[in-house]
């Protein structure tokens, strides 16, 4: 099959290379998957690049990049029902803890990790429902239901940020949230009640001055270093804080009185290791949301499989509106 690899840390440029590799029959229980879109995520240009916590090498010889995707299964190994042949899905943790992930033509997994794509649903969407997906789902609904209740999403324009924006009104909440000036009308056609300048002085002031003075329930938080005493400040008594990065300050300060006196919930999250009830309950909700066309799931560009370095590098300069996928047969 082909596949990107690489066999060291360093610049998508120098470690990233095109081969032709084997590719594995499913085992007892797995599936393969003919890939038709690999989705790239900051968490898999991070770990190309060697700024994993704590790890100085690559966790396997040849690493076959990308947790996330969609395609069609095309075999099945034993134990496995044959009428999932020709079945479209889409897959998470496609490699974590494994070598092989989905930038290939193919892969070959566990077949709970090769989820159904509702119907009429296409490799697009799919492609987001892995990471981005189940991490925006679980930020906004991981302490329950959100009808009624006020959801502020800090970073509203990122892939995350919209899906959660999207996920939170449909659950029935009043939703804030916040971005720059340039991306305010992506996020407010997202569905954001109100749309606030994340570098505002006051953003505070303005927050509780959108949801007429009261505190909000659920923060979901994309630079929880830098903006956790805002988020104290904002949260409300029982609330819940759901950070989902802290890129720019990975060492959070934080004043705990104003923490405990609340009794908030600091629920940090790593998708990759989400237990199995509650990823069910993401998976199905997020299959709700496409049901009711409640979910759209924007991509910013899709690239050749050769050109996955490019693609490496889109994501490295941060700020956009959608996905960045690769052309898994292109």
């Amino acid at each position: 099959m082909q596949a990107i690899t690489y066999d060291r840390f360093g610049a998508a440029r120098d470690v990233l290379r095109l081969q032709d590799i084997e590719s594995p029959p499913p085992g007892p229980g797995e599936v393969r998957v003919k890939l038709a879109l690999s989705g790239v995520n900051p968490s898999d240009v991070k770990a190309r690049a060697g700024l994993r916590p704590g790890v100085t090498k690559p966790d396997y010889p040849l690493i076959v990049p990308h947790s996330d995707g969609a395609g069609e299964i095309e075999a099945v190994g034993p134990g496995v029902d044959r009428a999932r042949i020709g079945q479209p899905v889409w897959i998470w943790n496609g490699q974590w803890q494994r070598s092989h992930g989905t930038a290939a033509s193919h892969i070959t997994l566990p077949a709970h990790q090769a989820v159904p794509l509702p119907k009429g649903v296409g490799f697009e969407v799919g492609a987001n429902l892995g990471i981005p997906g189940l991490t925006a789902c679980h930020a906004v609904f991981g302490g329950g239901g959100v009808a009624g209740e006020t959801v502020l999403v800090q970073g509203g324009a990122g892939t995350v940020g919209l899906l959660a924006v999207q996920l939170a009104k449909w659950g029935g909440a009043r939703v804030i949230a916040t971005c720059s000036d340039a991306d305010r009308d992506v996020v407010a056609a997202a569905g954001a009640d109100v749309v606030l300048n994340y570098r505002a002085g006051d953003l505070a002031a303005q927050v509780l001055a959108a949801n007429d003075g009261k505190q909000v329930e659920t923060i979901v938080e994309v630079e929880f270093g830098l903006n956790i005493g805002t988020d104290a400040a904002l949260i409300a008594p029982n609330g819940r804080i759901a950070p989902y990065g802290s890129a720019k300050e990975m060492e959070p300060a934080l004043s705990f009185g104003p923490l405990l006196f609340k009794a908030v919930t600091i629920d940090i999250i790593l998708i990759y290791l989400l237990p199995a009830a509650e990823r069910d309950a993401a998976i199905s909700r997020l299959h709700h949301a496409l049901d009711d066309g409640a979910l759209t799931c924007p991509t910013e560009r899709i690239y050749p499989l050769a050109e996955t370095a490019a693609a490496h590098e889109a994501v490295e300069k941060g700020r956009r509106n959608g996905a960045i996928l690769i052309d898994c047969q292109g």
